[in-house]
């Protein structure tokens, strides 16, 4: 699975932190969550979704491998 996480928090001039801490998960999570260490759960997808106004299509798509 690919994302669009890190382009769109970077976007909003958030950091790893800003971006955990309203979703309320750890930095670490963000941070496996962008290097592709972590697929999120549909939940965690939608609050990363909604805090950065995208949809989660917007920032989630399957890889090939998928």
């Amino acid at each position: 699975m690919k994302n669009n996480v890190r382009n769109e928090r970077v976007a909003l001039k958030l950091t790893q932190e800003d971006l955990a801490k309203k979703i309320g998960v750890s930095r670490q999570t963000i941070n496996a969550m962008e290097s592709n260490k972590y697929i999120p759960s549909t939940v965690l997808a939608l609050k990363v979704a909604q805090v950065l106004g995208k949809k989660v299509e917007e920032l989630f798509s399957l890889d090939e491998t998928d």
